[in-house]
């Protein structure tokens, strides 16, 4: 038995609640609407180490190593935008996805997502950015009609409730169709053939992804979300820290005696 296969046994016992492959798509939609910032820990598998990360959007990241090695952090989360709506492309004057509201089911989820400026900061390759996001899994939208292999993926096992690293999550088999379109087509997030997906219920971030052909040589990933919409400084995301005062710790104001 696989590492993965022990975890996933010992996370949800052997058994889960069903629900439906309708749900399953609509919480791959929703991501853009359930969270503003996220502290988790980012791994890739076959063997490589542990990423922690901090991310606010839009597009602030800090990446560190295990033992505290600073990877990576955005610099220019302050500056002017004048280039980009100079050049005057439609694109650019799209409003971030949080400002603009989704077609939502009776559950709560985005059953259609709306003309937004989507996308998450990548580290490596785009498969974090997707797994942020995974809205490849699923389309802006439901398919016109249900045929087989309409939709972007195939969900060849029945839905399934359980927990991931103590988290709610909905998890399933799915293999890619002729419409699977991955954010990076080098590292999608549902490989050829078959891959267990788990879709963290509270973010609707892809929180692991183990493809279970090919002998477990082809990549996935698995993430451990540690906290959400935790308040983040701009100082986190600099190269260099502006020393900002935290207001939220107390701050001492220390009295000069009375001159003689």
């Amino acid at each position: 038995m696989g590492t993965w296969d022990a975890k996933h046994r010992q996370e949800h016992g052997g058994g889960a609640t069903p629900t439906s492959a309708v749900s399953f798509r609509n919480l791959c939609r929703s991501s853009p609407w359930k969270w503003q910032s996220l502290r988790f820990e980012y791994a890739e598998t076959p063997g490589t180490g542990t990423v922690h990360a901090w991310l606010r959007r839009p597009g602030a990241l800090r990446l560190e190593s295990d033992d505290g090695t600073l990877l990576g952090s955005t610099t220019g989360i302050n500056d002017s935008r004048d280039g980009l709506y100079i050049s005057a492309t439609r694109k650019s004057w799209l409003l971030p996805a949080h400002l603009v509201t989704p077609v939502y089911d009776d559950g709560g989820l985005v059953r259609r997502r709306p003309e937004a400026a989507y996308g998450e900061p990548s580290f490596g390759n785009g498969r974090f950015a997707a797994a942020l996001d995974p809205v490849e899994l699923a389309g802006n939208a439901p398919v016109p009609l249900e045929f087989p292999n309409a939709n972007a993926v195939e969900l060849v096992e029945p839905v399934r409730q359980l927990t991931h690293e103590g988290r709610a999550a909905l998890e399933t088999v799915a293999s890619p169709n002729a419409g699977y379109r991955p954010l990076d087509p080098d590292a999608p997030l549902c490989g050829p053939g078959r891959t267990r997906i788990r879709i963290d219920a509270g973010t609707g971030v892809c929180v692991a992804a183990e493809p279970l052909d090919d002998g477990g040589q082809l990549p996935g990933h698995r993430i451990r979300i540690l906290a959400v919409d935790e308040y983040m400084l701009d100082d986190l995301f600099v190269a260099e820290p502006m020393n900002l005062t935290d207001v939220r710790e107390h701050i001492p104001w220390p009295l000069r005696p009375n001159p003689a």
